[in-house]
C-alpha cells in the first residue's frame, strides 16, 4: 500500500498512492465531492476526429426551375402593378407594394406604400392571421423601398456637386509592417513552430490537440491526455502550419503531470524550437498568447493575461483515468477542447506554460457535450514541464518528488490531513520516508509548505511536484492545534502507478 504524497478519504478509503487517485468508477459508485480547494476543472480534451462530431442537417433548398422554364410566378415588369392572385387563391406570398413615383406629386390615393389593384384602388386589408403575417412582410419590403430611396436621393446629391458621402484615409502606407514585438509578429515567429497533433488507437478512437517543438531533434512537448488514446499501438501525426504532416512515436509521458513527450519519425531540417520563459517570473497582469487548434481549427491564436499563479488545478480528461496535478498558470486567453498541449506565450514570444485545463460553467463538461472556454484556463508552469521532459527524454520515465505519507483528499480540515485509517501506521507515513523522518504522524494537518499555505491535499500534491527530489523544503503542521515547522528532504518516485 502507498504511503507517499495522497491517500484516500477518512474513515472508510484506502490511503491513495502518490500520483493521483484512482478515479471514482475504480473505487466507489459515486463520485467523491472536490476536497476544499480543489479547483473543479477538466483536461481540454482532444477535438473528436473529423467525421464523429455530431452533426445536424441543414434543410433543403427549394429547387430552382428548369434551365428555360419559367418559374411558377413570373414577377410583373418594373412599375407595372402586381397580377392579381388567381380566383380562390390567397395570393400568398402576397404581392410586394407598387413602388411609389417620387416627386409626382402624392403617392396615387393610397396610403403611403399600400399596394394597388388593378383598378388603382387601394387592396382590401388581411384579416386574420394570414394579414398579420403579411404586414410584417410588407414593412420589411417597405423598409428596403425606403433605404433604395434615400440611398438614390444621395447619389443624385453627389453626380450634381452638391454634397459627398465617400470618405477617403490620407497618406495610406503601402506595405502594413507589423512589429516584430507586436501580437501579429510573435504569432507569426511562433506559428511555425506549433504542430497539431493526431491521434488515434487501434479501435480508431481518438481526436486532436496540440504541441510544440522542443528541440532541433525533433521531440514535441504536449499533454499526456493528448496521446494517451494512441499511447500503445496507436497511430500519430504531426502537421506544421505550412500543412506538412509526420508520423510521430511516444518517447515518454508523465500522467501525473499530464507532460507528454513526442519525436518526430523522419523530422525536417531546420526546425526551430520555440524558445523558453521563466514561469517564476511571470507576474499577473502580464500578457499571454494561445496557440492551439481548438475544436480542429489548427493555427489558432488567442490573446488575455496571466489572471492568477499558483492555481492549485486537480484535472480529469473525463475518461475514468487518474487525476493530474499541476500549481498552474491561470490566463483569460480563449482555451478550448483542442488547445491541450499548445504552448502559453509572454508578451516576448517565449513559451511559459502549456496549455492543460480549463473551468466549466456549471454542468456544461463531458456529460452533456464538450465544455468551452469561460476565460479560466490553466497551463502547466513550463519550469516544471522543461524537467518533467528532460527526464522523459533521457530514461523515458517520469520521475515525481514524494514525502512518503498518505493524504485525505476529502477532509474538511484547514490544511492537508494525513490519513488516520486505511492502513497500519507504518503504511500512512513511512518511517523511513522525508516525513517520518522529520516526525509527522498519522492526523497531523500539514498547513504550510515551501512558506505557501496549504488549504487542501490537492493543493499539497500540486506544491510538491513543483520541486525535485532531493530539495530541501520548509514544511508547517498542526498536531493538537499546535504548529511545528520542520525541514524536509524530499524522496522520489520513478515512474506512474
Amino acid at each position: 500500500m502507498s504511503t507517499e504524497n495522497e491517500g484516500t478519504a477518512a474513515p472508510t478509503p484506502p490511503a491513495a498512492p502518490s500520483v493521483p487517485p484512482a478515479p471514482a468508477s475504480e473505487t466507489q459508485d459515486a463520485a467523491p465531492a472536490p476536497a476544499v480547494g480543489e479547483q473543479a476543472t477538466q483536461q481540454l480534451p482532444p477535438t473528436p476526429a473529423p467525421g464523429t462530431e455530431p452533426t445536424q442537417q441543414i434543410p433543403p433548398a427549394q429547387a430552382p426551375p428548369a434551365y428555360g422554364q419559367a418559374p411558377a410566378q413570373t414577377p410583373p415588369a418594373y412599375g407595372q402593378p402586381p397580377a392579381p392572385a388567381a380566383h380562390g387563391a390567397e395570393g400568398w406570398p402576397p404581392p410586394p407594394p407598387t413602388v411609389p413615383t417620387y416627386g409626382a406629386g402624392g403617392h396615387g390615393g393610397g396610403a403611403w406604400g399600400a399596394p394597388l389593384t388593378t383598378d388603382g384602388a387601394p387592396a382590401p386589408k388581411p384579416k386574420g392571421r394570414g394579414g398579420l403575417i403579411a404586414g410584417v412582410l410588407v414593412a420589411a419590403l417597405l423598409a428596403g423601398g425606403i433605404g433604395g430611396g434615400v440611398g438614390y436621393w444621395a447619389a443624385q446629391r453627389s453626380n450634381d456637386g452638391t454634397g459627398s458621402t465617400t470618405i477617403s484615409a490620407a497618406n495610406t502606407p503601402k506595405d502594413l509592417k507589423r512589429e516584430a514585438g507586436s501580437i501579429a509578429g510573435l504569432a507569426a515567429g511562433a506559428l511555425p513552430s506549433v504542430v497539431t497533433i493526431e491521434a488515434s488507437a487501434g479501435d480508431g478512437e481518438g481526436g486532436t490537440g496540440t504541441g510544440f517543438v522542443y528541440d532541433q531533434q525533433g521531440h514535441i512537448l504536449t499533454n499526456n491526455h493528448v496521446v494517451a488514446s494512441a499511447a500503445n499501438g496507436g497511430k500519430l501525426f504531426a502537421t506544421f502550419s505550412d500543412g506538412k504532416r509526420y508520423d510521430a512515436e511516444v518517447v515518454g509521458r508523465a500522467q501525473g503531470y499530464d507532460v507528454a513527450v513526442l519525436k518526430l519519425k523522419s523530422p525536417p531540417a531546420g526546425l526551430k524550437p520555440l524558445p523558453l520563459g521563466d514561469s517564476d517570473k511571470v507576474a499577473v497582469g502580464d500578457s499571454t498568447i494561445a496557440i492551439g487548434a481548438p475544436f480542429g481549427l489548427s493555427n489558432t491564436v488567442t490573446t488575455g493575461i496571466v489572471s492568477a499563479k499558483n492555481r492549485p488545478v486537480a484535472s480529469g480528461d473525463g475518461s475514468g483515468s487518474k487525476n493530474s496535478y499541476m500549481s498552474a498558470l491561470q490566463t483569460d486567453a480563449s482555451i478550448n477542447p483542442g488547445n491541450s498541449g499548445g504552448p502559453l506565450l509572454d508578451g516576448r514570444g517565449a513559451v511559459i506554460g502549456i496549455n492543460s485545463a480549463i473551468q466549466s460553467a456549471g454542468n456544461g463538461g463531458f456529460g452533456g457535450g464538450q465544455a468551452g472556454s469561460i476565460g479560466l484556463g490553466f497551463a502547466i508552469p513550463v519550469n516544471q514541464a522543461k524537467n518533467v521532459a528532460e527526464s522523459l527524454i533521457k530514461t523515458g520515465k517520469p520521475v515525481y518528488p514524494v514525502i512518503s505519507v498518505s493524504v485525505d483528499l476529502q477532509a474538511k480540515s484547514e490544511g492537508a490531513k494525513i490519513s488516520e485509517q486505511g492502513g497500519a501506521a507504518n503504511e500512512l507515513v513511512d518511517p523511513n520516508g522525508p516525513a517520518g523522518k522529520a516526525g509527522l504522524k498519522p492526523g497531523d494537518v500539514i498547513t504550510e509548505f515551501g512558506g505557501k499555505p496549504v488549504d487542501s491535499g490537492p493543493t499539497l500534491i500540486s506544491m510538491i511536484w513543483t520541486y525535485k527530489p532531493g530539495d530541501t523544503v520548509k514544511l508547517t503542521y498542526l498536531r493538537g492545534g499546535k504548529p511545528t515547522t520542520v525541514d524536509i528532504t524530499l524522496g522520489s518516485r520513478v515512474g506512474d502507478k
